[in-house]
């Protein structure tokens, strides 16, 4: 029996474009060192950390070959790392820098004051299992842990995206209605280091995309005199909190503006929130971010020889989170499974960080389809076509309300 499977109902199917783009074979981390060499990037800031030191050892290499000329300083640690791109940001300098697993947590006090001072620094997560006990899997804990200090997040799926999303990146992050840093989260082992085939463009046509980085009359200039990181105190602490929540909240309309002129730029990401993945006539989808999407969709594929009409969606920005988007595209479905490559102990439901996210999101929402977890691949364990069967029996279960849990931990050996 042959069975009509319905195409993708959000197509990113490539316009016509009106230059040449030289194709290659490139890791995600590589991919991400082009889009820093054609950003035109004033510094990198860079200590190895497995999975992300394939960037800065990609970045080094074009530097030694002469291909790309900017400040490579490598810090005697993650936390000068983060400090360092957060003062060159502030003198007008475009700024780069990564980290992965628990390097991404030495940082964090630098981390929380790139976002509370409003720098839009670009910042790679190879996202990595936090130690003990240790793991150089992907998990998506280590991102996860800034996502309420005001740090735009996304999650991208292949080589071609990570190079996209990074010069995107900037473009959204040094906006002066956002002026947030970004950080492009691209899962350890499953993407840093696999090889894609990656579409580059002249680098006029990055220039013709991406505006010189300006802070404007927040330069910290002597010619400018201005105030860098004040103690307010009580006085203004609040105010200032506030203009980060306006910034957080332009955000997704500067986000789709960027897409869509990226799109008729170079014919690829036109979706810039929710990617969908043969949902048209769907009664289930699943949902999962990052490189989760691959395995999602061979799932889905499988469902539907089997004749069960299931869809599969990727979210790629976790922050801003695209709650009336999710509502309106995702409340059509029945059942809604959200896997998390990651955990939250002690959350509601006890479930995983987007679980929790999505039910926040359809709480006032009339339409309000059966939602279950599912948490795994945890440390980079593989999801299996088994595993995508029990994740589609459960979706089933909940949807004609037979589960006394809605949170279920999956592939965990007995």
């Amino acid at each position: 029996m042959v069975i009509a499977v319905p195409p993708h109902t959000t197509s990113n199917a490539a316009r016509p474009k009106k230059f040449e783009e030289e194709e290659l074979l490139l890791t995600g981390s590589e991919a991400i060192a082009h889009a820093l060499r054609l950003a035109d990037v004033d510094i990198v800031g860079a200590y190895p950390i497995r999975p992300y030191d394939a960037v800065m050892q990609a970045v080094a290499a074009m530097i030694a070959d002469g291909k790309m000329d900017c400040e490579y300083i490598v810090a005697e640690g993650e936390h000068s790392q983060f400090e360092l791109v957060k003062h060159a940001s502030a003198v007008g300098a475009r700024s780069f820098v990564g980290s992965s697993g628990v390097g991404w947590f030495y940082a964090f006090e630098a981390i929380a004051v790139t976002a509370g001072l409003r720098l839009p620094v670009v910042a790679n997560v190879g996202n990595r299992a936090l130690d003990d006990p240790g793991a150089f899997g992907v998990e998506h804990n280590d991102a996860l842990a800034v996502r309420d200090l005001g740090w735009l997040m996304t999650w991208v799926e292949t080589g071609q995206e990570a190079f996209d999303a990074a010069v995107i990146a900037y473009k959204v992050a040094e906006d002066p209605r956002v002026m947030l840093p970004c950080a492009v989260s691209t899962d350890g082992a499953f993407l840093t280091h696999s090889q894609h085939l990656v579409k580059i463009p002249p680098r006029e046509v990055v220039e013709q995309f991406l505006p010189k980085y300006d802070l404007g009359d927040r330069l910290f200039h002597p010619d400018n005199p201005i105030t860098i990181a004040p103690q307010v105190d009580q006085d203004w602490l609040t105010e200032i909190r506030k203009q980060n929540d306006a910034a957080m909240r332009r955000a997704p309309d500067v986000i789709r503006e960027a897409y869509r002129e990226y799109y008729e730029l170079t014919g690829r990401q036109r979706e810039p929130f929710v990617e969908e993945y043969m949902t048209d006539d769907a009664d289930y989808v699943l949902v999962g971010q990052g490189t989760i999407a691959m395995p999602g969709r061979v799932i889905v594929r499988r469902l539907r020889e089997q004749g069960h009409k299931v869809g599969f969606a990727r979210l790629k920005w976790f922050r801003p989170f695209p709650a009336d988007e999710i509502v309106e595209r995702l409340g059509r479905f029945k059942g809604v499974g959200i896997i998390d490559r990651d955990y939250s102990f002690g959350s509601p439901h006890h479930g995983g960080v987007l679980f929790t996210e999505f039910r926040a999101a359809f709480y006032d929402s009339p339409k309000r389809p059966a939602m279950i977890n599912i948490i795994g691949g945890l440390g980079g364990r593989e999801f299996t076509a088994a595993d995508g069967q029990e994740m589609f029996n459960l979706l089933q279960q909940a949807t004609a309300g037979e589960l006394k849990t809605n949170v279920h931990w999956i592939g965990v050996r007995e």
